[in-house]
């Protein structure tokens, strides 16, 4: 692309930015190095990579680069046969092996998302690792550089000799210090070293008393550096040893560097996708720290679509300042070529402009934008600007001059792929002839089908949308009564310029304002009139749209707090329902077994006992009726509960009851049958005979209401045990638990008495006995059953348990 307009867009800058959240300086200059391409392929490429890597810094385990050497250099290097690698050199290999490892276990972790191996799979591949090489070079080499001691058994000796050949070399040169005349002593001094050999400081007169060598003198000549002749032998010594160890150190690294020379495309290859990730890692970091996304690219020709776009740079220098930057959108259609856009200075116009173009480019580099996911990015074959006040004094060029090279530049290079951004278009000249040429400027690129984006003060332009088509006004909206941007853009209505009230807030004169008002042409003030006004219904507009954007989010909001409500209410009332039918269950099996026990018992006692049994009957048919009116009490009282939250959910509310006494013929609502309506038969004391349906029963008065009587006789659906036409000989209770047996056991014999079957074959496995000790214990309890026992070896065995009905 043009390097002025990347330069005029500070893409450079943009480039900087992403950089710096880059671990090392190669992953830097990968991403210094991006240059925007048209290239499909490759931008869905690399926007996919970016999403992957992006997916990888959250989570319970956040991905990090590892560090990469540059061994660019060392690795060219390594071609050459007999080259040695020095030891940083070496170790800076043992850090690539180390990162590449370290990397491709935790990006190649099965717990990542799929999309991070599907898309990473190729870079993941490049890395290359050798762990015996890496753990040869941590075992000799220090992280400072220097070679260890153990690294060899000749380099542990030759060290260890030197260490005690120092040691004793400085214990000779102290005693020979010790031995000197005070005289010829140099006040508070120590062994040194000089040129690489041991000496001690003698004063200048004291040279023939010490002999040996002189190495050195002090600037005023009055000090000597003097090598003692019984220090020279353990000094040659010395310089031995440090032979040998330089010869046995070169030894070890070359072992080492010929041990990675065959390796040597491997490790380009590992530091090149390394780096490569460390730039995805800059790119997807900064994509995350702006909010910004991999929004769809589409030609521009097609249109496109930027929601909540914001300047790059603008939004990163903000956020350092705990700021906020005002978003903008930008749509144009297919047949939208031109957008010019007009209003006072500090609008924000030159932002907008530079924003469209650096958002291309910058998404056209691989780097998302800090745009909304429902954007559509527009692409161009070239971006094209004349930008600034480009003024030259060495090339002789005044500011108008400039514009006009630039935009001669301009119209020599555009196409129908290109974005072309004009700053203060027809400036710098006169106004009349500057609007003349930026008319047909504009009206030249419209024609082409170039996208361009323009900014102007001149009134005579802003009537350039009425007369060529594909040609749209635009304007950033402008608080009037505060005198200061919004920076919101509005298409379709052009801007004014506010210089008069902007003067009067400045306060300039009033005469001098007032006379500036009288010279404004009718025409014009009736221009700036309509367009307050327009403004003015635009910005009611907005505030209504956004008010009811606001009342549909609360209204869908409440529906779906009501749908919940309703479904808990629902559950509620299953489970009160299902609860209640349980309890009445129970209680009137329990009455009809201690029913059945006192008619027993009174067959046993005999005729003399006859009255006595029979009250005892009652009184105990009075207990449970009790205990039965308390329950069903318990019941209503939950129902009722049931019925009002109902009643609040819409349900229907229950049939009301009347004030009449309780006779025969009346119709009832029968409170131990949930309400149902039934018509009384006869009266019997303080207990009734009720029919409901086909249903004859027996009830407390006082369990009663008196109700309407339905006007159509409709069928009454009844709610407990019914006769069954065809009822089971066995019931299964395999692989269930003891507190479930119960309800399925006990409702199993009842349809079997129903039916009027002989016996009930109960199938509980054979297992620990567990269930068939339970089943054992509710047989004996239920007096309906006269006798039970294990099956026979054709009926189930132990696994099966038969009851005997009377």
């Amino acid at each position: 692309m043009n390097a002025h307009a990347l330069s005029v867009l500070e893409f450079p800058k943009l480039l900087d930015l992403v950089a710096a959240r880059a671990t090392t300086e190669l992953g830097a200059e990968r991403v210094r190095a991006l240059r925007p391409t048209r290239d499909a392929g490759w931008l869905e490429r690399e926007h996919t990579r970016v999403t992957a890597v992006r997916t990888t810094l959250v989570g319970d385990a956040p991905w990090h680069p590892e560090p990469v050497p540059d061994l660019r250099r060392a690795l060219a290097r390594l071609r050459i046969i007999g080259i040695t690698w020095t030891a940083p050199e070496l170790l800076g290999a043992g850090q690539l092996l180390r990162s590449a490892r370290r990397t491709g276990e935790a990006l190649g972790d099965p717990r990542r998302p799929p999309i991070v191996t599907a898309v990473l799979g190729p870079l993941l591949s490049r890395l290359f690792t050798a762990r015996a090489e890496e753990d040869a070079i941590e075992r000799t080499i220090l992280e400072d550089g220097t070679v260890r001691d153990d690294a060899s058994p000749a380099l542990r000796r030759i060290r260890r000799e030197l260490r005690a050949a120092h040691g004793e070399l400085i214990r000779i040169l102290e005693r020979a210090m010790e031995r000197l005349e005070s005289h010829h002593r140099v006040q508070d001094a120590s062994v040194t070293v000089r040129n690489g050999r041991y000496v001690i400081p003698v004063r200048r007169e004291g040279r023939g008393a010490v002999g040996g060598l002189v190495h050195d003198a002090s600037q005023t000549g009055g000090t000597l550096f003097v090598e003692p002749p019984a220090a020279i032998e353990f000094g040659n010594r010395i310089r031995e040893l440090e032979a040998e160890e330089v010869e046995e150190v070169e030894r070890i690294l070359r072992e080492l560097t010929d041990r990675l020379r065959p390796h040597r495309d491997q490790l380009i290859d590992t530091m090149e996708a390394l780096a490569e990730l460390d730039a995805l890692f800059a790119r997807a970091r900064y994509a995350r720290e702006f909010a910004c996304t991999s929004a769809p690219l589409v030609p521009a020709r097609r249109g496109f679509s930027l929601r909540r776009a914001r300047h790059p740079l603008l939004l990163a220098r903000v956020a350092a300042e705990n700021g906020e930057v005002v978003p903008f959108d930008l749509a144009m259609g297919a047949g939208e070529r031109t957008l010019l856009v007009s209003g006072p200075n500090t609008g924000g116009k030159t932002v907008l402009l530079k924003a469209v173009g650096i958002l291309s480019v910058m998404a056209q580099s691989g780097i998302p934008a800090p745009v909304d996911d429902e954007s559509t990015i527009p692409m161009f074959d070239d971006v094209l600007a004349d930008v600034g006040d480009e003024q030259s004094i060495e090339a002789s060029l005044s500011t108008f001059s400039a514009h006009l090279k630039n935009l001669s530049e301009i119209l020599r290079l555009a196409t129908a792929d290109s974005l072309v951004l004009v700053d203060e278009l027809g400036s710098g000249t006169d106004p009349t002839e500057g609007a003349a040429l930026g008319w047909a400027i504009l009206e030249d690129l419209t024609r082409r089908g170039t996208t361009t984006i323009a900014t102007t003060h001149l009134g005579t332009l802003k009537e350039l949308a009425t007369q060529v088509d594909a040609v749209v006004n635009g304007s950033l909206q402008f608080d009037a009564v505060q005198l200061a941007p919004t920076y919101r853009l509005i298409k379709g209505v052009p801007g004014r310029s506010y210089g008069i009230s902007i003067a009067r807030r400045l306060r300039l004169p009033e005469a001098v304002v007032a006379r500036a008002e009288e010279r404004l042409p009718q025409q014009e003030r009736d221009v700036a009139a309509l367009l307050e006004q327009l403004e003015r219904r635009e910005a009611t507009l907005a505030e209504r749209e956004r008010e009811a954007a606001a009342i549909a989010q609360d209204a869908r909001k409440r529906i779906q707090d009501l749908a919940r409500r309703e479904q808990n209410v629902r559950a509620r009332e299953r489970e009160a329902e299902k609860q209640a039918r349980q309890d009445a269950r129970r209680l009137l099996l329990d009455a009809r077994s201690e029913i059945d026990r006192t008619i027993k018992a009174l067959k046993q006692a005999g005729a003399e006992a006859l009255d006595e049994k029979g009250r005892e009957a009652r009184r105990t048919a009075e207990q449970l009726a009790a205990r039965q009116g308390t329950e069903l009490e318990r019941l209503e009282r939950e129902e009722a509960n049931v019925t009002r939250r109902a009643q609040r959910a819409g349900a229907p509310t229950p049939r009301p009851a009347l004030t009449e006494p309780i006779a025969p013929g009346a119709a009832v609502a029968v409170g131990t049958l949930a309400g149902k309506v039934g018509r009384v038969l006869e009266l019997r004391g303080k207990e009734a005979v009720v029919a409901v349906g086909a249903l004859k029963l027996t009830v407390p008065v006082k369990t009663l209401d008196r109700v309407e009587a339905p006007a159509v006789d409709a069928g009454v659906v009844l709610y407990g045990d019914m006769p069954e036409v065809e009822a089971r000989s066995e019931v299964d209770l395999r692989g269930m638990r003891v507190d479930e047996i119960d309800a399925v056991l006990l409702q199993a014999l009842d349809a079997a008495i129903r039916a009027d079957l002989r016996s009930l074959r109960i199938i509980h496995g054979k297992g620990t006995g567990v269930l068939r000790a339970y089943v054992t214990e509710l047989l004996q309890k239920d007096t309906r059953v006269t006798s039970h026992r294990l099956g026979a070896w054709n009926e189930g065995g132990t696994g099966v348990t038969v009851a005997e009905f009377g």
